[in-house]
């Protein structure tokens, strides 16, 4: 039996690929501790692992839901988080790792605590990544240009600053792009297939490329003949009302059955009258309704586009973030999905008839779905950390 350590970030896209890992784990009888934060607490606690958490260590950055796209802009604001954190669980994290003598320890690639836990220790470290995996070839797909790179590296001279408290306390960072990369001697699972990462052939064989770690149901889900449209912004950036507007009124006359997942935040009064043809919830099963639809107008998240793709969806893509954008570029490259060009009521019936007309979106998203399902999954994405952990 090996002790594996998860740390992760609050986020639902970088939690739920790791849940069916840890289930596998819990599974074949290992010790699992997963420190992450409170509105996470059930999900985590349902694989059996034990949850232990963060807020009582809360840094107070009082961060808001608009912070979450400056986070991935401003790299000395996206630094501040992660060193500020990583010194406020520093005393309790490191001396509970040296009591309970971890075999490995797995982080999310933002959950930079996690990994400088591991360093500071000498712990044997997996990187548990839910983007694609970057290096300086697959970057290019994150197309920057001149003025968003000026911003970055006068970002990345304050972030220094930071750096040098965690130096004070033993952590051995080399610089800002050691906390926020990996390389090719950090053993990496990303959750995507070889043939979906752009540039799979230029990361070294310490990357493992373990397909979506997608939850599963035991109980048949029975599409019905009608079409059904599923629209969603994620957890996150999903408080654009003008955009929910404007996909009612693109399609409520239509035939077809829409559910809208348009999250916390939002006043509902903002929308307005709802059509007899949509369904507007907070939240969805998103696994459940991603068996059901014919089409999903998606933020581009990894995770949702993951989970589409496996269930063989196309997709309407209107990334909110340049990471986002990465993903969307990607899907776009292998004709599994359109761009909608504004989020205009005409853009959106454009983007709804072009994705439902034509068969290559349905086709080529087979056929991504095909290099999915043929991965390892959660059980290769196990038998990793393990062979990590034994060493």
């Amino acid at each position: 039996m090996s002790k594996i350590a998860f740390f992760c970030i609050p986020a639902h896209g970088h939690t739920n690929p790791t849940l069916e890992v840890v289930k596998e784990l819990v599974k074949r009888g290992n010790e699992v501790w997963y420190y992450s934060y409170d509105t996470m607490k059930d999900k985590i606690e349902s694989t059996g692992a034990r949850y232990i958490s963060c807020d009582k260590y809360d840094i107070q950055m009082n961060l808001k839901p608009e912070d979450a796209e400056r986070v991935g802009k401003d790299i000395a604001f996206s630094m501040e988080i992660l060193v500020n954190t990583t010194l406020a669980l520093d005393e309790a994290i490191i001396e509970e790792m040296k009591d309970w003598k971890p075999d490995c320890i797995v982080a999310d690639s933002m959950a930079a605590w996690g990994k400088m836990t591991a360093f500071k220790l000498n712990i044997p470290f997996v990187s548990s990544t839910t983007t694609f995996a970057f290096n300086r070839y697959s970057s290019k797909i994150m197309k920057q240009g001149i003025i968003p790179l000026f911003s970055m590296l006068l970002s990345m001279s304050k972030a220094k600053k930071s750096i040098k408290k965690l130096r004070d306390k033993g952590y051995p960072v080399k610089g800002v792009l050691s906390m926020i990369q990996n390389d090719n001697e950090t053993n990496t699972i990303v959750y995507t297939s070889p043939e979906f990462q752009p540039c799979a052939e230029t990361f070294s064989d310490k990357y493992t490329f373990v397909g979506p770690s997608v939850r599963q149901i035991d109980y048949k889900i029975t599409k019905t003949v009608t079409k059904t449209i599923y629209i969603s912004l994620g957890t996150v950036n999903n408080q654009d009302s003008s955009f929910f507007r404007n996909c009612m009124l693109a399609l409520k006359d239509s035939d077809m059955n829409v559910i809208m997942s348009v999250g916390d935040v939002i006043d509902m009064a903002l929308l307005g009258n709802i059509p007899a043809n949509f369904q507007v919830e907070r939240s969805v099963n998103q696994i459940e309704v991603l068996q059901q639809v014919d089409l999903f107008v998606t933020h581009c998240g990894m995770n949702s586009v993951n989970e589409a793709l496996y269930y063989k969806v196309p997709l309407i893509l209107f990334p909110q973030t340049s990471e986002q954008g990465g993903v969307a570029y990607r899907v776009n490259e292998l004709g599994a999905g359109v761009y909608l060009k504004d989020n205009s009521v005409s853009a959106i019936k454009e983007a709804v008839k072009e994705i439902l007309n034509n068969p290559i979106y349905k086709k080529n998203a087979e056929i991504i779905a095909k290099d999915f399902h043929k991965c390892g999954g959660p059980k290769l994405a196990a038998n990793k950390i393990l062979e990590v952990a034994g060493k």
